[in-house]
């Protein structure tokens, strides 16, 4: 497989705290990956990292030790563009002034802007000043910004953060729309897991300042916990005839419980029927990203 980004045993200290320990990461080319972790797992760091030794209008690759001389490398391969924090725009300008700004600090031509601003759907704004912009627009400029240098690998922090939900899916579009027409590989670390769920391919999930696991959204699929959601008029009835059955369920409130033993569903009903127990609903459920991930760290704190 090729790899847009690698890392080998990479540290990281700031004094006395180990942000980073032998941290190995593989970024496939071509996917979108998601980096999951709690608050101080070292998402940051490895992002400050990676964005600090590569500039964004440079070719080819490198390869870099970082904190103790014998742990490394960082490796990052091709052109990489970034949105670490809130982009500085120029209030009182407009989004493609914005950019032309952004190419003439970089030293290279401006003839792609058109594209760009296409590309983040931000083509249509005119004169529109940046100062009048909504949040999502503001990051999508943000955005825009780190396409200038026509990038291969994109490292967005927390992209999604402080959006309202059509900013948020105007983001989650044009992130869609980077990966699958233009083919940039993006790195992308958020708190809403949800959110990242419906974007990732590839997930890394970082616990300590250590990738704790690395799986394709396929793998994920296939081990994640599915079970069955139940709305019964008695759940006392449903688990008399689960134990029955020998299935592994969990109650949930006086009339709901998740089941997680494949069911037959014609059986179940005939039983609790019997018993004058009668279902209300059911639906399958699979484990969302949250719930893999505390499995993995255990522990419900800040994600």
């Amino acid at each position: 497989m090729d790899y847009i980004l690698q890392t080998q045993k990479l540290c990281k200290k700031y004094g006395s705290f180990q942000a980073l320990k032998d941290l190995t990461i593989n970024v496939p080319k071509g996917a979108i990956y998601g980096m999951v972790g709690r608050n101080g797992a070292g998402k940051t760091t490895l992002i400050r990292i990676i964005t600090g030794l590569n500039n964004p209008t440079s070719g080819g690759y490198s390869v870099f030790g970082v904190s103790n001389k014998d742990k490394k490398i960082l490796e990052v391969r091709r052109k990489t563009g970034a949105v670490v924090e809130t982009p500085s725009l120029h209030p009182e300008m407009t989004a493609r002034d914005n950019l032309i700004q952004q190419t003439k600090a970089l030293g290279i031509s401006d003839e792609k802007l058109d594209d760009i601003l296409k590309l983040v759907g931000l083509a249509n704004t005119g004169k529109k000043k940046a100062k009048n912009f909504s949040l999502g627009m503001r990051q999508r400029l943000g955005i825009a910004f780190s396409l200038v240098g026509d990038p291969e690998f994109l490292v967005l922090d927390e992209p999604i953060n402080g959006l309202d939900p059509q900013g948020i899916m105007e983001v989650r579009e044009m992130i869609l729309r980077l990966n699958r027409e233009k083919g940039i590989t993006i790195l992308i670390s958020s708190h809403i897991l949800d959110e990242l769920s419906r974007l990732a391919t590839h997930y890394g999930f970082i616990e300590k300042g250590q990738v704790i696991k690395e799986m394709s959204a396929e793998e994920l699929e296939k081990v994640s916990r599915r079970s069955v959601h139940v709305n019964v008029s008695d759940t006392n009835i449903l688990a008399d005839v689960l134990n029955g059955m020998g299935m592994e369920y969990k109650l949930t409130s006086p009339n709901e419980a998740d089941i997680f033993t494949p069911v037959q569903v014609t059986p179940l009903v005939l039983a609790l029927n019997e018993k004058n127990c009668f279902v209300n609903s059911m639906s399958e459920h699979h484990e969302s990203l949250e719930n893999y991930f505390m499995g993995l760290v255990g522990g419900v704190k800040n994600v």
